[in-house]
């Protein structure tokens, strides 16, 4: 067993103050270890969770970018119904004046419709033979009959062009109905249009709130991240650190015995002859006896 070095009472103080820190060290580089492992993980969570947000941060964005799409549709489409609008609009005016302008062409006489004519003369001769009338009454009575006798022969003499003209304004009526039908079944569309539009203009609105509010989250998280890599870096520096000193501790304690080995060799006492004398007065020995037996014989 070999002998306990022996070191002076400052370098055994030393040597006790090093073992002590060392001791406090080696506790502090597994507090610092764990504490990295922790952070290891901590950043790895944080990390899975920025992966999951920002695949949903996709989602808002995509949406958005299809609403705007159909918002510019819906514009381009409110753009066409505009002019149709205009033009239909152009149409009932167009209608409305080619009916007045055929309505010129007729003569006023042919809103008489004879059985309307046939009335009126049968109430007027009925009242003629029913009562008795001043003579200047019955005068502008019989004259009444016989104006409205003309009429109805000029009436039913026309019947077929008051047919005609008849069909002409239905047709014309028609005309100007369905150019304002038509005004009105753009104007609807147009409405739904503009209120889908709006629709999606809020749709977008909110789209873009979601992705801004997930991409601020994001980059919360980021900022949280590389937050979590300094602590990291941090106490990477903090057990670089401490390994330094540790080194340079258990140096120093190396150091210290192999000066105390040094001063054991120099100074301890030598009970014999060093091995490699030794070693050389076997040798003599054995020469000797071997040239006192003949066995050497000197050249």
């Amino acid at each position: 067993m070999p002998p306990r070095l022996a070191l002076s009472d400052r370098a055994d103080q030393e040597e006790r103050d090093d073992r002590a820190r060392l001791r406090v060290l080696d506790a502090k580089l597994s507090s610092l270890i764990g504490r990295r492992r922790e952070l290891f993980d901590e950043l790895r969570r944080r990390s899975a969770e920025q992966k999951e947000l920002y695949a949903r941060t996709s989602g808002p964005g995509a949406d958005a970018e299809q609403l705007h799409e159909r918002h510019v549709q819906l514009g381009r489409h409110l753009a066409e119904l505009r002019g149709a609008r205009d033009a239909a609009r152009r149409k009932v005016d167009d209608a409305v004046i080619h009916r007045r302008e055929l309505m010129l062409t007729f003569d006023r006489r042919e809103h008489d419709r004879p059985e309307l004519i046939r009335r009126e003369i049968a109430q007027l001769e009925l009242r003629q033979q029913t009562r008795a009338l001043p003579l200047d009454e019955e005068n502008a009575l019989v004259a009444r009959l016989r104006q409205r006798a003309r009429d109805l022969k000029e009436a039913e003499g026309r019947a077929s062009q008051v047919e005609e003209h008849g069909k002409q304004r239905k047709e014309a009526d028609a005309a100007v109905e369905a150019a304002r039908a038509e005004v009105l079944r753009v104007a609807e569309e147009m409405a739904r249009a503009a209120s889908e539009r709006e629709a999606t203009k809020v749709a977008i609105r909110a789209a873009l709130e979601e992705a801004g509010s997930r991409i601020a989250e994001l980059r919360a998280r980021g900022r949280e991240r590389t937050e979590v890599m300094r602590m990291i870096d941090e106490v990477s520096r903090e057990i670089a650190e401490v390994e330094r000193e540790g080194r340079e501790l258990l140096s120093r304690t190396r150091a210290r015995r192999a000066e105390a080995r040094q001063v054991m060799r120099d100074h301890a006492p030598r009970k014999g002859p060093p091995p490699e004398d030794l070693v050389a007065s076997a040798a003599e020995a054995r020469f000797a006896e071997l040239m006192r037996q003949g066995k050497v014989t000197l050249g």
